[in-house]
């Protein structure tokens, strides 16, 4: 994009307000005499509900009402993906709680600590139930079932036709149980709501969400209100990452609330709390079993997941569906065979998390090829080399469903490979080796690719310009520390020369903005960005034909001049007109001068932006990590990551998600892991016991990109918020791994503690190293098999 402002490191413009403290969340909005909310949680896994009794709580200092399910009469709702309609979960529970935290009732009192005090208050009498946590336990003979009605803990199936020769040809064939852990979001806003009653008497509601639009959708059907009586505003929200997608029980009752008593109801979680009401991700059991010849190709691979929804299954059901649909990977595969079996358990319900499914995939693909290398005694770059899909095979039609729309994935690999001096580093661990370093050098490599803008391909975009010379842009997507404001104005100055300072992005507001898919699946830029260029574009057309009026002129002989900003004849700059002239004068211009058959008025467009199909950003990551053998501690040396995510407009944003991305892959890699006890008690709800790393834990990232335009949108885009977490967990859990394999360690599970590094260690001392394998859970021969594969290379069969 040479000459113009894309491709080039523009400052972010939305970072002063949020480093001086004047941007505005949920909790800094200046409501008039709210009322405060605190729920009152289940202190059991699984219970029935004898009894509640409120009485003191309703009768303490301060305390407007106290209310349960009886008194709130609101419908049990699905959130954003139905499972099975067994499995509808009511705002506050009724008759039974299924997991710990499950909200039962709830106070609304003048005040945060009034409204708690009178929580602790309320007595509830339990019936204690069976309870189970553990996915393939569930999915086991005799197991206590959370939905009687529903039969069993089998939420979902999806099963591939059965081939039991899918590995006769292999030469060698690789077997893994892996372990892809359960993750909180531990957003730094916990989640949050607020609600109060407009002027006109239509109620309004702030919510930290990332999809105001689809929030206002299913928030309306959730209370039973009209859509035109609701207004749906999120102001900033501190982080989502997938989380925070339609309402939350606690955000209907907010909702709800403020209906009821025709005043401002406000709602903030405690940290505490946040752990156990946004939903929690990944948690899924991976058997993979990989062929190959003993030239390292491969020949097919067998997969059967476990997957974990939760005690409400919803969309956290869907995402091990997704794993399977990008499980060919970057590699050619003749064959797969892939099935899925998701339980209900008596645990917080799952969700999306930044990647949500394609990590999992990348995870259980790239530790079974470095499984197969260290068998096969080949190189882990080489035995991908040998795999790896080639350049002149796209569009490709994956075994698994989707079509990859554009590609050159041994390119990353190449340049990881040259950025960290990777023969070099081996050279320096067979030395460590040779030497009986007490501490050990691992390398670890991983190749990805992921779909993105796959859940939903139309967004809406406008853009208006002001008599000022100033521009308004207007997006259906949610922007909420990912860079819109700047990404969006540095499109609309490319083709106007307004600077980027000049132009302002309205979002967030189903008052103000149309329509819109909001921000989610890494498809902002793709589809909103998109949207706002060809909206600009639009407004362009019109700006020349306005120009060509003014100056008596033919609308051929129009030309935009960026660097000048303003529009006049070509060859006549002293007669161009600048944008606050033009926007002055479309205010007045005749119908058959400005279009406005688009809806806008004055100098303005809007539209909505189709992309016909998924994008699938790819790269290549390479861990370094030193292992003390004597504690097991792992310490991240380096982490190259070359992700390619098409056409790259702002390359300090791109590395601005390149670092966050790599800091949430490391930390599931090392630290996080929600951890349940027999009795379905939470062991790690707080900060002290859920282990998040800070920078000091990290080294600096070396991020790096290639540039591999996708033919599906104008500007060549594919999304990054999520790439670098792909690719960068089994980076570095196969260096781990690497480290120790020369000892026999074949695999160590998520999260690599000090604790389980050492054990590994411990047992390859003593000869006493356990299997990476055990059989598969016998749940899965009793699914039912459809006999031919869908278009999408998935066979479903729902509450089985």
């Amino acid at each position: 994009m040479a000459g113009s402002i894309l491709g080039t490191q523009v400052t972010r413009t939305e970072d002063p307000e949020l480093l001086l403290g004047r941007a505005t969340y949920v909790g800094d909005l200046p409501l008039i005499n709210p009322v405060h909310l605190a729920f009152v949680r289940s202190e059991y896994a699984h219970a029935r509900i004898v009894a509640i009794n409120v009485s003191d709580a309703a009768s303490a200092p301060g305390v407007v009402g106290v209310y349960t399910a009886a008194d709130l009469n609101l419908d049990p709702q699905h959130g954003m993906a139905k499972v099975h309609d067994d499995f509808a979960r009511p705002p506050l529970a009724v008759d039974v709680v299924r997991f710990v935290g499950e909200a039962i009732a709830v106070v609304a009192a003048n005040s945060p600590t009034e409204a708690r005090d009178a929580a602790a208050m309320i007595i509830v009498d339990y019936d204690e139930l069976p309870s189970v946590v553990d996915p393939e336990e569930a999915m086991a003979a005799g197991a206590p079932v959370l939905f009687p009605v529903h039969g069993n803990n089998v939420a979902m199936a999806v099963t591939d036709p059965d081939t039991p020769d899918i590995l006769d040809d292999a030469d060698v064939v690789v077997r893994g149980r892996y372990v892809n852990q359960r993750i909180a979001v531990a957003a730094l806003e916990p989640l949050t709501a607020a609600s109060d009653i407009e002027p006109d008497g239509r109620l309004r509601v702030y919510a930290s969400t990332q999809m105001p639009h689809m929030f206002h959708d299913l928030l309306a059907a959730a209370i039973g209100y009209p859509k035109a009586q609701i207004h749906v505003i999120t102001p900033h929200v501190g982080g989502g990452f997938g989380g925070k997608i339609g309402p939350y029980p606690e955000q209907t009752v907010v909702a709800a609330l403020a209906l009821r008593l025709q005043r401002a109801v406000t709602w903030t979680a405690t940290r505490s709390e946040d752990m156990l009401v946004l939903g929690h991700s990944r948690a899924q059991v991976q058997y993979v079993e990989l062929g190959c010849r003993t030239d390292g190709t491969f020949t097919g691979m067998r997969v059967h997941l476990v997957g974990d929804g939760g005690a409400y299954p919803a969309i956290g059901c869907y995402l091990p569906a997704g794993t399977k649909r990008m499980s060919n990977g970057t590699y050619r595969f003749p064959k797969i065979q892939f099935d899925v079996a998701v339980a209900t358990t008596n645990t917080v319900p799952t969700g999306a998390y930044r990647g949500a499914g394609r990590p999992e995939a990348t995870a259980l693909l790239e530790r079974a090829v470095d499984h197969a290398a260290l068998e096969l005694g080949i190189d882990p770059i080489e035995i991908r080399r040998r795999n790896l899909l080639t350049n002149d095979v796209f569009p490709f039609h994956a075994i698994t469903g989707p079509v990859y729309d554009s590609g050159n994935y041994l390119l990353p690999l190449e340049e990881a490979a040259r950025f960290a001096g990777y023969d070099e580093l081996r050279r320096e661990q067979a030395e460590r080796r040779a030497r009986g370093d007490r501490k050990l050098l691992g390398i670890g490599v991983a190749t990805y690719v992921e779909i993105t803008a796959g859940g939903g391909l139309s967004e809406y975009g406008a853009i208006e310009i002001h008599p000022d010379g100033t521009a308004t842009m207007m997006a259906g997507t949610s922007a909420h520390g990912q860079g819109h404001q700047t990404t969006f104005a540095m499109i609309v100055s490319s083709q106007t020369g307004i600077p980027v300072d000049k132009i302002r992005l309205v979002q967030s507001d189903t008052d103000l903005v149309r329509s819109g898919g909001g921000t989610g699946g890494s498809r902002s830029l793709q589809l909103g960005g998109s949207a706002v260029l060809n909206a600009t574009k639009a407004m362009v057309d019109k700006a020349k034909r306005l120009a060509a009026h003014l100056l008596e002129a033919s609308v051929e002989d129009i030309v935009v001049n960026v660097d000048a900003g303003n529009v006049g004849v070509i060859g006549v700059p002293s007669s161009a007109l600048g944008w606050a002239e033009l926007a002055q004068a479309a205010l007045t211009a005749p119908d058959d001068v400005i279009d406005h058959s688009d809806g806008t008025a004055g100098l303005a467009a809007q539209l909505d932006f189709l992309q016909d199909d998924a994008t699938f950003p790819f790269g290549a990551h390479i861990a370094v990590v030193e292992v003390d053998q004597d504690t097991g501690r792992v310490t991240l040396l380096r982490h190259i990551a070359v992700d390619d995510c098409g056409t790259v407009v702002n390359p300090l944003l791109l590395q601005g998600q390149q670092h966050g991305g790599l800091a949430a892959g490391i930390s599931q890699t090392l630290y996080e892991q929600m951890v349940y006890d027999e009795a379905g008690n939470p062991l790690t709800a707080t900060f002290l016991d859920y282990a998040l790393p800070s920078a000091a834990e990290f080294p600096s990232f070396e991020v790096h990109s290639t540039e591999t335009p996708s033919p599906l949108n104008p500007l060549g885009a594919k999304g990054i918020g999520e790439a670098s977490t792909i690719g960068s967990t089994p980076a570095v859990q196969n260096a781990v791994i690497d480290a120790v394999s020369h000892l026999g360690v074949r695999h160590i599970d998520l999260p690599c503690t000090s604790e389980r590094v050492w054990q590994a260690i411990e047992h390859a001392r003593t000869g006493t190293l356990p299997s990476p394998w055990r059989p598969y859970p016998p749940v899965f021969d009793t699914l039912p098999r459809r006999q031919a594969v869908d278009s999408a290379g998935l066979s479903a069969a729902e509450g089985v």
